[in-house]
């Protein structure tokens, strides 16, 4: 059964916990397709399949591909569009421009947009429009110059109430969850407590409605990026990196491809006309 902006309402009201993970491609579309609840086609793309140090460069062109891809790889996980950098922020026309063409072009279920109060005349309108939306608050890696890095939001009680307020000003103006990156846990708690819409974390803590990761991350194929709340869940860059070099050798030694994996003639015949 397919899950919708439906789905994760009823499992806010029922206390289910939400499971999310990124995804950029058809093959781990498949694979992940009902084993999550949803799937974020994150601007994460710039980090992890283009190797850019932050999401700045990332484009509506990149973002568009990538998502017709999972979701013709998808039949059940709700497929959510990453609204990339300057893609929203110029004007409420520009967001209901190109959040339209992420929907049309794609077949994705809803987008997301980073940013608390200053983006809910965004979020109203796309609402209006019957776009879903969900919001992102807390850290929001778009703005990392202006914040001065990645760095951990709301860990003073007066920043805490600032999201708190945020996360109230986006539910009201429509967006149906909301994304809570790198805050205090204590903080995602009451937030999701005080708000009637879901709260998906990543380094929010348990508190929240449901969680997500990029899942390069916690499948281990990043060695070198190691954030406190990602959890592995398998070390796929030596298994990975073990069956190319296997791979390497046989072909260098001459065991691969081995007879069965060859093509013959279609018949003794043919073959003699060769020689």
């Amino acid at each position: 059964m397919k899950t919708t902006v439906l789905t994760f309402q009823k499992m806010k009201r029922q206390g289910e916990k939400i499971s999310m993970l990124t995804c950029y491609d058809y093959t781990t579309a498949r694979l992940m397709d009902g084993t999550v609840d949803g799937i974020l086609v994150g601007d994460s793309y710039g980090n992890t399949m283009l190797g850019y140090d932050s999401t700045l460069p990332v484009t509506m062109d990149h973002l568009i591909a990538a998502t017709q891809g999972v979701v013709r790889g998808c039949k059940e996980s709700l497929v959510v569009f990453d609204m990339p950098f300057m893609s929203y922020q110029v004007s409420v026309e520009q967001a209901l421009e190109n959040a339209g063409r992420a929907l049309k072009e794609t077949g994705c279920q809803a987008v997301k947009l980073e940013g608390g109060a200053s983006v809910c005349p965004q979020i109203a309108a796309l609402s209006h429009a019957g776009i879903p939306v969900v919001a992102h608050i807390g850290l929001t890696p778009q703005s990392v110059n202006a914040l001065g890095g990645n760095r951990v939001q709301g860990k003073t009680g007066e920043a805490a109430e600032r999201l708190i307020e945020d996360a109230r000003k986006v539910e009201a103006a429509g967006a149906f969850a909301v994304v809570l990156e790198c805050i205090p846990a204590p903080v995602a708690e009451r937030i999701s407590r005080e708000v009637n819409i879901p709260t998906i974390g990543i380094g929010a803590g348990v508190g929240c409605d449901g969680q997500i990761l990029v899942y390069q991350d916690m499948l281990g194929m990043n060695e070198d990026f190691k954030p406190k709340f990602v959890k592995r869940y398998a070390e796929l860059a030596e298994e990975m990196r073990s069956a190319f070099r296997e791979y390497t050798a046989d072909v260098k030694g001459g065991r691969f491809p081995e007879a069965s994996h060859q093509f013959e003639m279609s018949s003794e015949e043919e073959l003699k006309k060769l020689y």
